[in-house]
């Protein structure tokens, strides 16, 4: 006869398990969001059974997991920091087939991510991987990854301007601000800046310098959380070290901890006192057992008295005056 597992055995078993999507994301598939699309729409299999709930728990080391009738394995994780030139797309498909920062490191079969985005014109460093969960945590707006970028703006921004930039602008798709800004030098009628930011929108630093008059010569981002750019060359790739990975994680980590936190520190209200508890004190007399002070008189200073006085007080008031007396007249006769 089967034992049935206690609770502990149960416990060490699903820590052994995750959920579909999440494993789907993590074998390189696809994001996670697009990975629940294919386990709705049928097109994954959990030990020749088409599973459709993207929660169901899996043990990828025994079960047979298959998208469209290909196997999936846990894969070997690979960080790859680049430097992306100018003219290279973060994108992982290009109708055109213009060249992609994906295609400048090697995949080896993997499927490579890219962890936010540059823009066409913008270069610096940008960090690919096949590890899809990690992507989409680090370049979720929640999470607050610092980027940092050094621009290059044609004229001098003034005091005002910088506070301006740092304080933020309406656009029609949203509220834009640095989170930092600084001149780091001037070049004749230009400067150089370095900029930092909480979350990468569409094209965000041109549009919010352009804004307040001034158009951005070169853009290159030069940190992203942790990782530093460095000497490395335009087109040039490095792969994370271990400890840059761990400080990845860790980062991520520390930000989750900090939202709850903050969730936590709600204003309370204070509350209502209740009458039946709000007794006073020995020796002290309550509001309802005071005895009420006389009332004074009013003043009679200034004001006019006797017999007219009291009639335009509290006598009766002179009839409203006859309104077209000529046109009752003319009825009358």
């Amino acid at each position: 006869m089967r034992s049935e597992a206690g609770p502990d055995e149960a416990v060490e078993d699903d820590r052994e398990r995750m959920r579909l999507q999440k494993f789907l994301a993590t074998a390189g598939v696809d994001s996670r969001r697009n990975c629940e699309e294919y386990i709705r729409t049928g097109r994954v299999t959990v030990d020749s059974q088409p599973v459709l709930d993207p929660a169901s728990l899996v043990d990828p080391e025994s079960q047979d997991i298959r998208l469209d009738g290909e196997r999936l394995r846990m894969p070997r994780y690979k960080y790859f920091l680049l430097n992306k030139p100018k003219g290279v797309l973060c994108t992982s498909r290009d109708p055109q087939g213009r060249p992609r920062a994906i295609d400048l490191v090697p995949s080896q079969g993997r499927r490579l991510f890219t962890v936010g985005r540059l823009d066409e014109s913008t270069e610096g460093l940008l960090l690919i991987t096949n590890d899809g969960d990690l992507a989409e945590r680090l370049a979720h707006p929640r999470f607050e990854v610092v980027r940092r970028y050094r621009c290059h703006v044609a004229g001098v921004p003034t005091n005002d301007t910088l506070k301006q930039l740092r304080e933020g602008m309406y656009f029609s798709d949203g509220f834009f601000r640095f989170r930092g800004v600084r001149v780091l030098k001037r070049k004749g009628r230009s400067v150089m800046l370095e900029l930092e930011l909480r979350e990468g929108k569409n094209r965000e630093i041109r549009r919010l310098l352009a804004k307040v008059g001034h158009k951005v010569i070169t853009l290159e981002r030069i940190a992203f959380g942790p990782l530093r750019i460095g000497y490395l060359s335009p087109g040039k790739f490095r792969e994370l070290r271990p400890a840059e990975i761990g400080q990845l994680k860790q980062e991520l980590e520390q930000m989750e901890k900090q939202r709850v936190v903050d969730s936590n520190r709600r204003p309370l209200r204070r509350p209502k006192a209740d009458p039946a508890e709000s007794t006073p004190d020995q020796g002290e007399t309550s509001k309802s057992d005071a005895r009420p002070s006389p009332r004074k008189p009013a003043s009679s200073v200034g004001r006019p008295g006797g017999k007219g006085a009291a009639q335009k007080r509290g006598g009766p008031k002179k009839p409203a005056p006859a309104i077209n007396k000529g046109r009752d007249r003319r009825r009358n006769k």
